[in-house]
């Protein structure tokens, strides 16, 4: 079984057989080159993982909490050296970068204050003695994350499974291995002992050995349904639990904007944040009849205003994508598209710069059959669709074979209400582009996924919730079912 690299359109190479390397998406320079672990010495180091759980596990979740807020303030602590990390190898731009890592530690900190309560023993109302609920940790877990939010991804993996109790083995993206290496060193200084946190440069092809091995109780993955799809699969032999937070292709819908500019520039964030590169960025605009040409016109004065350039230099509005890679496949689709009968509104070429920048570009007239219709358009590329009716708006989001998120704008909020509940998604925002908080349950349906990461609900994906029932002692007869 081949496990596809997470994200294969959204990274320089299929990678199977590339170094984790630096490569600045600015300048196309290879900055710095980092080995694979040697097959060889895998086993050793899930074992490794696996006897540091044990002693782990004992420590009262009080501590282990108390360990994970701390590596939040550390975080903190160190912001300029993550957010100059995070923008060098993956091109975000400098303030996106520290926004990210004061959104990862704010992650570390909800669950190193709010864990201990979350995970308290439940007692449920039975007639008879008690029924109590426990929370256990699993044991080994691997984490598969992509490259596009390096630490928000890793924190809201790790922050609540290490409060839980279990151990974490962590795969990160081919080309950011300083901010893995980076965030392997921030654990441990916060104190989690050796072997509970292990960075691993991995193989893909040693993916479903890591999986199967006895003591790996669990897979994470963050990245495209081809690689979901392969890990799914490889757990499903081997029977290991799952989650996996795949592609999306949300649709923000306005309803009415009794201030259009600042409906244009909301969108217009939700779209571009990141470039782009999310998986719940604002991929699919849909307008009614009655706003779609201002609308159109409004956004593509925003798209054009736009400064490309150093990602570092807080003047830049738009960075470049993740890598050369990146930008030609997204180029590509956008191309589908006009070949087909789309119309281009703005953008659609690159800027005359070094790097892997693409225009700010808007796309309208796209239909089935093209694969901007279908396809997640991992960059700075809108697609803005005109509707007759909330009906029309409802059918066209439901179109999509992806359902992680949605954002409905309105300032009617019952009429807004009832065009989310009819939303077929994980999440859906309303006056706001989708988002994320720490405390807020994360994750989607259909092709983008399974399972829930953030708030309450990211605790218990990989925890036994043990029932301890207790009766009291007599003789005589039982019945037992099951």
């Amino acid at each position: 079984m081949t496990v596809h690299n997470p994200h294969p359109h959204k990274t320089d190479s299929d990678s199977a057989h590339r170094p984790f390397a630096t490569v600045n998406p600015a300048t196309g320079e290879q900055l710095r080159e980092f080995p694979f672990l040697d097959s060889s010495e895998v086993p050793a180091v899930i074992e490794r993982a696996h006897e540091a759980f044990g002693a782990w596990r004992r420590r009262p979740v009080e501590e282990r909490a108390a360990v994970v807020r701390r590596a939040g303030e550390l975080l903190l602590e160190r912001r300029d050296e993550f957010a100059r990390l995070v923008t060098l190898e993956m091109g975000k731009l400098i303030r996106e970068s520290h926004f990210e890592v004061k959104l990862a530690a704010s992650i570390l900190t909800y669950y190193g204050e709010k864990g201990p309560e979350l995970l308290a023993p439940q007692r449920l109302p039975v007639k008879g003695g008690e029924a109590v609920l426990v929370n256990e940790p699993l044991g080994v877990l691997l984490g598969i994350q992509p490259w596009n939010f390096p630490l928000y991804q890793v924190a809201r993996f790790a922050a609540p499974y290490l409060v839980v109790g279990n151990s974490i083995l962590l795969k990160h993206a081919e080309i950011c291995p300083q901010s893995a290496l980076a965030l392997e060193q921030l654990f441990h200084d916060a104190g989690v002992p050796e072997g509970v946190y292990t960075n691993v440069f991995l193989k893909i092809a040693d993916v479903e050995g890591v999986i199967a091995h006895p003591a790996v109780q669990g897979v994470s993955l963050t990245g495209s349904e081809r690689a979901g799809a392969s890990v799914a699969q490889i757990a499903g032999r081997h029977l290991k639990r799952c989650v996996l937070e795949l592609g999306g292709s949300d649709p923000l819908i306005i309803l009415d904007a009794p201030d259009l500019a600042q409906t244009i520039q909301a969108a217009a964030t939700g779209r571009l944040a990141n470039t782009g590169q999310s998986c719940v960025a604002a991929k699919r605009l849909i307008v009614p009849n009655e706003l779609y040409e201002p609308f159109v016109a409004g956004l593509a004065q925003v798209f054009a205003g736009l400064t490309p350039g150093d990602p570092m230099d807080p003047a830049t509005t738009l960075g470049p994508l993740s890598s050369e890679r990146a930008a030609r496949d997204l180029l590509a689709q956008v191309q589908d598209a006009l070949d087909k009968g789309a119309t281009l509104i703005t953008g659609g070429g690159r800027p005359d710069l070094p790097g892997a920048f693409v225009d700010a570009t808007i796309l309208t007239d796209v239909k089935p059959g093209m694969r901007a219709y279908s396809e997640e358009l991992f960059g700075p590329v809108a697609v803005v669709y005109r509707v007759s009716s909330d009906d029309e708006a409802v059918a066209l989001a439901n179109s999509s074979p992806y359902g992680l998120g949605g954002a409905v704008f309105c300032s009617d909020l019952e009429r807004a209400r009832a065009v989310a509940d009819r939303l077929e998604s994980g999440m859906v925002w309303i006056n706001h582009p989708t988002s994320s908080q720490a405390d807020l349950p994360f994750g989607g349906i259909k092709r983008s996924g399974f399972g829930r990461e953030l708030g309450h609900l990211g605790l218990f994906e990989f925890t036994n919730r043990k029932l301890i029932r207790t009766l009291p002692a007599k003789t005589g007869s039982a019945q037992v079912a099951g």
